[in-house]
């Protein structure tokens, strides 16, 4: 039985008794599905990953075993090492899946980046040498190869399916210890987790472990759904918390690693965010679908078309843009050079605007900058203006530095360091631009504040209160 189904609308049990009033009611539900047979069909599509670094000479005291979110993909699912033990060799153990008979796996990229070498053991206990065709360090996909023929290949199912609280099960080699079977329930989908790009992680409550990174999700039904990526762990160990990459996105991305051994991505020069009640409010939407514009680059190919921070695009090439997820992956699978309308809403009005897709480019790291003279407003906020020479080494056009935040600006999430860089659509350089922009809302009103944190940025809605304190 689902979970799904009980998540969405609290289904009932399948058998009751008791039914007098005041008297208790006893419950039967069914009970939670078997693994046994996808574990005996399935199990030999999973194989068990060993690697070599040689002449990495790291003082591995500092080693961060902890998954953080802020900071890019590492090997955190590896084995961990001795405290201030200079090191010349790392072996690190990793799942994988058959893709094809002929010997093509899917695995994570981070267990596969700068490998000196990488043994495959099948699972039938056949160890074969892997050369590794290509990883995607965006979105954690990796692919090997291995010399072999009359390979089993998984099933691939399609993720897209997937709904929080259907059941799922991994196959992988947690501490070396192969055909492992760990079983739960998908918790969420589409989950995106700061400093690891924009892959749409289906989240789950699957046991993963150092030497699980890898490894196939499957659904109740013996089809891969995902790939097992990351943990989230104040320890270092399992917690509750399992991201894996869906199936469609890895297909795609392994497709792209066979034919070119990297992965072509377009892209249009800005970054977006999902739209709440609050924000559909702010910017005059009905409903809270669509991609919200907040940051677009100078020369890129969105500001070259006339999109702008605080548009709402709500269809790309024909397409509706329920999640802002959607248009992240339709970005990432069209063709550079290719002309594709949007439909935009900017101030309470439908637009088309073209954009020209251009191939992706990494982003430039930029550093954090002192601030100058505060102000405090009705909402709780103490900023600070940044001069120019700032501005241009944080890669903005404007923006206030927040010293403190409390009341209203707090509960929203807004904490010091954080810099306000527009309300709504509208740049700030100075505290005045900030008081008179609030000057021209109403009352009681919702607000967008666009922040920037730790290079990120994200429109926040807060309502205005009904009586405004004055600087």
């Amino acid at each position: 039985m689902s979970l799904a189904s009980l998540i969405g609308a609290c289904a009932a049990p399948t058998e009751t008794t008791g039914t007098d009033v005041g008297k208790p009611i006893a419950l039967r539900w069914r009970s939670a599905p078997s693994f046994a047979s996808l574990v005996a069909s399935r199990s030999a599509s999973v194989v068990e990953i060993s690697t070599l670094r040689i002449g990495r000479d790291e003082n591995a005291g500092g080693a961060e075993l902890e998954f953080a979110p802020e900071n890019d993909f590492a090997d955190r699912l590896a084995w961990p090492l001795p405290a201030n033990v200079r090191i010349s060799q790392v072996r690190d153990l990793a799942s994988g899946v058959i893709l094809s008979s002929d010997g093509l796996i899917l695995t994570s990229a981070h267990v596969v980046v700068a490998i000196d070498e990488a043994r495959v053991r099948l699972h039938d206990g056949r160890r074969l040498s892997a050369r590794v065709v290509g990883t995607d360090r965006a979105t954690d996909v990796g692919l090997l190869k291995i010399d072999a023929t009359d390979l089993v290949p998984a099933v691939i199912g399609d993720s897209s399916r997937l709904a929080p609280g259907d059941w799922v099960a991994a196959i992988g080699a947690p501490f070396g210890f192969q055909g492992s079977v760990t079983a739960g329930v998908v918790s969420a989908v589409a989950r995106l987790i700061g400093g690891a790009g924009e892959t749409p992680f289906i989240q789950t409550d699957v046991a993963i472990n150092p030497g699980s990174s890898g490894s196939p999700l499957f659904n109740s039904r013996g089809e891969v759904v995902a790939i097992n990526s990351m943990i989230y762990s104040g320890s270092g160990g399992y917690m509750g918390l399992s991201f894996a990459v869906p199936i469609n996105l890895a297909v795609q991305v392994a497709a792209q690693l066979k034919a070119h051994g990297e992965v072509r991505r377009a892209q249009v020069g800005a970054d977006f965010q999902e739209m709440t009640p609050g924000l559909a409010q702010s910017f005059g939407l009905q409903q809270p679908t669509g991609a919200l514009v907040v940051r677009v680059d100078a020369d890129g190919p969105a500001a070259k078309a006339g999109l702008v921070r605080g548009d709402v695009i709500t269809a790309f090439n024909a397409a509706q843009i329920p999640h802002f997820t959607d248009l992240l992956q339709l970005i990432a699978k069209g063709q550079p050079g290719s002309r594709i309308p949007m439909e935009v809403w900017r101030h309470d009005a439908q637009h088309t605007i073209w954009v020209t897709l251009e191939a992706h480019r990494p982003p430039s790291a930029a550093p954090v900058a002192d601030l100058a003279t505060d102000w405090a407003d009705g909402l709780g906020l103490s900023l600070g203006e940044l001069s120019s020479a700032q501005r241009r080494q944080l890669g903005i056009e404007g923006g206030l530095m927040v010293r403190e935040a409390t009341g209203l600006a707090r509960s929203e999430g807004i904490r010091a360091g954080d810099l306000v860089v527009a309300v709504n659509d509208t740049t700030l350089e100075r505290v005045a631009d900030f008081r008179r922009s609030l000057s021209n809302i109403p009352p009681g009103r919702p607000v967008a504040l666009l922040v920037m944190r730790d290079r990120r940025f994200a429109y926040v809605p807060v309502q205005l209160p009904r009586e405004r304190a004055r600087p």
